[in-house]
């Protein structure tokens, strides 16, 4: 990822921050902080109906829609999933991390190795 995608994501989860109650957010005045303060069921359910436009406008867009709409619903998408990680005390870094971390290895080989811990753990 370009250092400025991440740059810019750092900023937008130092906004997500700002805005838990905690840290003095209002939620009579901020939507994030209204969806925070609601707690995990308001924001869990909202990356479900964002996931869920990013599909119908992929859908859309192989028959002839504007495929741009798809940037949108995937940004609303990676917003709350923001929200997500913010509530449970992740940075969008850890998910970058993540992703280097699987770089170069086999999607295949990824799932077949978390299958195979999966098993270990119920051992």
């Amino acid at each position: 990822m370009a250092r400025n995608a991440e740059d810019a994501l750092a900023r937008l989860a130092a906004v997500i921050e700002s805005r838990k109650v905690a840290n003095g957010g209002d939620p009579e005045k901020s939507y994030v902080a209204r969806l925070l303060h609601k707690g995990p069921d308001a924001f869990l359910k909202k990356i479900g109906e964002e996931a869920t436009e990013v599909v119908m406008a992929a859908k859309d867009a192989d028959h002839g829609a504007d495929k741009t709409r798809i940037v949108g619903e995937v940004a609303d998408l990676w917003f709350h999933s923001m929200i997500a990680l913010a509530h449970y005390g992740l940075t969008p870094a850890d998910v970058v991390a993540e992703l280097e971390r699987r770089e170069g290895t086999s999607g295949i080989e990824e799932k077949a190795l978390r299958k195979a811990k999966a098993r270990e753990g119920l051992e």
